[in-house]
């Protein structure tokens, strides 16, 4: 049998995981700071659930990966978190869950989708998202955590920015029928791959006239500044709500310094989820293609689930582990780095070792004990293998004296300390 990973899908082995564990890490620092609380949801869901049209609609359904149980129960794998997070709203608000519930999941998900470099079948997700909030100021403030997070993460981004329900007016005011809103939706969120032509080629089958088009593509090319003269005299009542949507958010970008938020007015993220802000998270310097984290105002999930005559409005966003993991790669970061602080070399004094090494693990250095009895060359190649910063050999004499020589593997020199000094080494080896 030849031993072969499902395309798409991939093992991360210590130096690998070591850097997403890193960005995980990040992450969940700033959305703990931010005041999201942590869920774990399922990884298998009833299919009628994914597929509920209050999920993520057709276009989403066709990399859903499908089976089922020995019931014969139709189950599917989610293909993302949100309609996870729906779910546990619905099941325990008033019970474990009181509005606004804000909320993370670091989790894998599943798409039977195209692959390519950033884009995998088997991928994690890294969701933000809060129910009972209708203000466009929670859009706010998960655009300033993505300036945090990515900042951190040594990412420089550009976030495009849109309205869904701006959109929607934009194709309305442009006389173009509304029953094929969401399809000329579709297409219109493309004009950055395939550009204009690629954009109309595609819209000709539904039959829409040269004058509609051009109006619609001019009015992508609007300054966000000029909306409010260009429909003043609109009755254009979804455009109207869309320009007062934008309007509002636009003001709190400019007042929290988001220099990297573009409007974008034919942004769309393509999902039919959406009803109001929509953003992506692309790399300034163009080494991903694709996005690196996106998100949006999904007010009608919820609501639709629950179906109490309540509005239940939400909105979240996700950080793309697989295509920031990419990145950082691509930089080299950590690749000089070892996995370990300090290495032991035990000369037939293994407990000891063993006892001293705690000492070190109590105070956060991460150490590794030798118990192969290698020769102390072998040890050294190993440790120089492995980028091993510093390096320690305990016999006899350094067990009776207290002295010990800690090997500085990158500058090659030994530094006389005494093994009771701990917080001197420790000091060393973090410098």
């Amino acid at each position: 049998m030849e031993l072969l990973n499902v395309k798409g899908s991939n093992d991360y082995l210590p130096k690998k995981q070591i850097l997403r564990n890193k960005i995980i890490n990040i992450l969940t620092k700033y959305f703990e700071a931010y005041g999201y609380l942590p869920v774990e949801t399922t990884t298998l869901c009833y299919y009628d659930l994914l597929a509920s049209k209050y999920a993520g609609g057709a276009e989403i359904l066709k990399e859903v990966y499908k089976l089922k149980d020995q019931g014969n129960r139709e189950l599917g794998l989610r293909y993302d978190l949100t309609v996870p997070f729906s779910k546990i709203i619905s099941m325990n608000l008033n019970k474990e869950i009181e509005l606004p519930f804000r909320r993370y999941e670091i989790g894998k998900v599943y798409r039977d989708g195209p692959v390519k470099l950033g884009r995998d079948r088997e991928f994690y997700q890294c969701d933000v998202d809060v129910c009972g909030i209708s203000s466009v100021l929670a859009e706010a403030e998960l655009l300033q955590m993505s300036s945090i997070c990515y900042k951190e993460l040594g990412i420089n981004i550009n976030i495009l920015w849109n309205n869904r329900k701006f959109l929607s007016g934009l194709i309305i005011e442009s006389g173009i029928n509304d029953d094929i809103t969401n399809k000329v939706i579709l297409s219109v969120d493309k004009l950055a791959k395939i550009g204009e032509d690629g954009v109309r080629k595609e819209l000709e089958e539904y039959n829409i006239s040269n004058d509609s088009l051009d109006k619609l593509f001019d009015f992508f090319k609007i300054d966000i500044n000029d909306i409010s003269t260009l429909f003043k005299d609109s009755d254009n009542t979804i455009l109207n709500e869309g320009i007062s949507e934008v309007l509002e958010l636009n003001g709190y970008i400019n007042k929290l310094g988001l220099n990297e938020c573009i409007f974008t007015p034919y942004l769309a993220r393509g999902l039919e989820i959406y009803t109001g802000t929509v953003w992506e998270v692309f790399d300034k310097d163009n080494r991903i293609s694709s996005a690196i984290g996106g998100g949006g105002r999904y007010d009608k999930i919820i609501t639709n689930f629950i179906n109490d005559g309540n509005t239940y409005p939400a909105v979240g966003m996700t950080f793309g582990l697989v295509p920031i993991y990419e990145i950082l790669s691509m930089e080299n970061v950590n690749t000089n780095n070892s996995l370990y602080d300090l290495y032991i070399i035990p000369m037939d004094s293994e407990i000891y070792c063993l006892d001293l090494a705690s000492k070190f693990r109590n105070k956060g250095i991460k150490v590794i004990v030798e118990f192969n009895n290698r020769k102390l060359k072998k040890s050294f190649n190993w440790a120089s293998k492995n980028n091993i910063p510093y390096v320690m050999v305990i016999g006899d004499y350094e067990i009776n004296t207290g002295n010990i020589k800690l090997r500085d593997m990158n500058n090659s020199k030994d530094i006389d300390v005494n093994v009771d000094d701990i917080d001197k080494i420790i000091d060393i080896i973090n410098s």
